[in-house]
């Protein structure tokens, strides 16, 4: 979060992490709190050589405090993250913000749904979260995932599904059906 700024102005275009494996591959977008982040190039470097243009670029003063602030494992090597921020909304928030559902939408949704229904290990879950989100926005993860009787990160990670559907807007705390997944649920 500290670099948010900078990556949303441009002067920060550089990541240097301690990664065991690598999390970002060249010409992938990925979501932040800084907004959309296009990876660039992705090397591996001997910490020894992290330049001082490295530093600046990734919102350090100097190579020194750059190698001071790398975050992760001691052992894990020093992977060089170079992004350029893409200024375009994110698609899952135009998606989430469009409430004009025809009966095609509705039809295609509940579909989805279906087949999320189905492909499930715990069985049907995809309309009872909904509902529930719908009831207590804004209510912990852990306290819906009881309530459902489910184990939190799964319930996470499938509420996240419903987010890439639009349906759902992810809160501070909780969650909160989104315009989508409220002219949804009222078409239903």
């Amino acid at each position: 979060m500290r670099l948010a700024p900078g990556i949303a102005d441009g002067s920060v275009t550089v990541l240097l992490r301690r990664w065991r494996r690598r999390q970002a591959i060249p010409g992938r977008r990925y979501r932040t709190a800084a907004g959309i982040l296009e990876v660039e190039a992705v090397d591996l470097i001997d910490e020894a050589n992290i330049t001082d243009a490295d530093a600046r670029a990734a919102g350090a003063a100097d190579a020194a405090q750059a190698r001071a602030q790398l975050r992760g494992p001691a052992d894990a090597p020093v992977t060089r993250v170079r992004f350029r921020h893409v200024d375009e909304p994110d698609p899952r928030s135009v998606l989430a913000a469009d409430d004009d559902l025809d009966d095609e939408d509705v039809a295609a949704i509940a579909r989805r749904l279906e087949r999320m229904d189905r492909a499930s290990s715990h069985g049907p879950w995809t309309l009872t979260t909904l509902r529930a989100i719908a009831a207590a926005p804004g209510v912990r993860a852990g306290d819906l995932a009881a309530a459902a009787g489910r184990e939190r990160l799964a319930f996470k990670r499938d509420v996240r599904k419903l987010k890439a559907l639009g349906l759902t807007d992810s809160l501070r705390v909780g969650y909160r059906l989104s315009l989508r997944g409220e002219a949804f649920l009222a078409r239903r």
